[in-house]
């Protein structure tokens, strides 16, 4: 049994960990949803399954409560997919494997999944306790959120009766948010062509590990390294010895920060300690720069037998200068919001086939024009190096309602429990509030949860005392939900 079903609230950690113990990555949820049906059967509740893959379900209001706004909690299905390079799992057959740190409950060199699991974790909970007072329920569990937010950009006008949505996908106890960014994934690719290594050369295996990497949208005030840019910051330095590239393959999703980047390089062997030279002044140089955010990064260059074919130079130099230029981090904070980035970009995924390279970004932005004039800026740079451009997976940001109903109520039921006022926030991160809100207009949306750090890296962890003060804040909402 898993040490984690032995803390409180038993029945929050208990469906969290059967979550855990079921592979739900992005795009391959289904085992996951079928489980939720079958628990549904098992707990006699009312559960269907939506034509994009969204399980409902449906718990009627407790007796004399059924005069209450009925409210929709709402949390999603998969999970971002990141391991150490050091780790062997598969995220579509083997369990995520949680276990206690103190305070914390972590996964064994993987992602852990609390986001968006211990939002359902919560829901269940909620289902499955017949000893709480609320007025009728509905429970969403969203599809694909992390990658598309397919499940909410599917999901039928009507299918929901609901007046109230509580999304439980938010990362920090104690604080309520009305608001959030939207965003856009860029994807640029280049065509190359293979030419022969020449054999008075030398190759080797360059790689830049042990970043820490996060959430692409709220870890990334962060200032974390990206070692996307790192690597092809190498690359430029490498030029003045010639260096040619063979293949890279730097960073795995497009909403987390790349932590990891590795590819195979050649140049002449004359030139061999002049590169090694010049690795090392940069490492410095860049090792100083992180020094407060990723005190861990390691960059190497270590002998490998040198490849028959090598990337067309002119390629090479182009995708170098386009990486090198290509905008990565913060580009606005807000100024209507204290301590709020308001647009940046992600620099994700660069990665050779053979054929192709493809990059591949994920811009945010609680201002539509701003970010789509990021993606103009962005696609300037691509174009000039003769990249191909496409934009597309737009999702909207969601506009904070400040003379919220159940805002105003959730502000006042915090204080009373945990004797201070909670934050009001918004988020620079993607949430499906923003797209729920277009479909379902009269919702009145709000969107907390648990504290957990570093969502998106293998060193995500969920603080437990928050997940019992979830519990609790979750309970006194549901009992205090304005009438109809």
């Amino acid at each position: 049994m898993s040490e984690i079903k032995n803390l409180e609230p038993k029945l929050v950690w208990n469906n969290f960990d059967m979550i855990c113990s079921i592979p739900h990555p992005s795009k391959k949820e289904k085992m996951l949803a079928d489980k939720l049906v079958s628990w549904a059967k098992e707990h006699n509740i009312e559960c269907c399954v939506d034509k994009i893959g969204n399980v409902i379900m449906r718990k009627p209001a407790t007796k004399g409560m059924e005069n209450r706004k009925c409210v929709i909690l709402q949390a999603h299905l998969d999970m971002v997919p990141q391991k150490t390079a050091a780790t062997n799992h598969d995220f579509e057959k083997d369990p995520i494997q949680p276990w206690i740190d103190g305070e914390w409950v972590k996964a064994k060199g993987t992602t852990l999944g609390a986001d968006d699991g211990m939002g359902g974790a919560t829901i269940l909970a909620v289902l499955e306790d017949h000893t709480l007072e609320h007025g009728p329920l509905e429970a969403l569990f969203t599809v694909d959120e992390e990658t598309g937010m397919t499940g909410a950009e599917g999901l039928e006008k009507g299918i929901l009766k609901g007046d109230i949505l509580l999304n439980l996908d938010s990362e920090t106890e104690g604080e309520l948010y009305v608001g959030c960014a939207g965003g856009i994934d860029g994807t640029f690719t280049f065509d190359y062509k293979l030419e022969a290594a020449a054999i008075d050369m030398s190759a080797f295996k360059l790689s830049v590990t042990g970043l820490k990497g996060g959430h692409s949208g709220m870890d990334i005030i962060l200032g974390r390294g990206n070692a996307n840019k790192i690597y092809f910051r190498l690359m430029k330095a490498l030029e003045a010895v010639d260096v040619r590239m063979a293949d890279i393959n730097g960073g795995s999703l497009r909403n987390a920060i790349p932590l990891e980047a590795f590819g195979t390089i050649a140049l002449p062997t004359s030139k061999v300690a002049q590169a090694k030279e010049i690795l090392e002044t940069v490492t410095k140089e860049i090792k100083a720069e992180l020094a407060d955010t990723d005190e861990d990064l390691q960059i190497e260059m270590n002998p490998t037998a040198l490849p028959k074919e090598l990337i067309d130079s002119c390629t090479q130099k182009r995708l170098t200068n386009a990486i090198y230029a290509c905008p990565n981090g913060i580009m606005r904070m807000s100024f209507s919001v204290e301590n709020l980035v308001e647009t940046s970009t992600n620099l994700a995924i660069v990665a050779s086939d053979g054929k192709t390279i493809t990059v591949k970004c994920l811009l945010r932005s609680s201002v539509d024009t701003a970010k789509m004039d990021l993606a103009q800026m962005m696609r300037s740079v691509f174009e000039l190096a003769g990249a191909k451009c496409v934009f597309d997976g737009q999702y909207p940001g969601w506009k904070p309602n400040m003379q919220s109903p159940i805002l105003n109520e959730m502000q006042s039921l915090y204080k009373q429990l945990f004797n201070k006022e909670p934050k009001i926030m918004a988020i620079h991160a993607g949430l499906e509030c923003g797209l729920f809100g277009g479909v379902y207009t009269n919702w009145d949306m709000i969107s907390f949860g648990p504290t957990i750090q570093h969502p998106h890296s293998p060193a995500e962890r969920v603080n437990i005392e928050s997940v019992a003060k979830l519990w609790k804040f979750v309970v006194a909402t549901l009992k205090n939900v304005p009438t109809k």
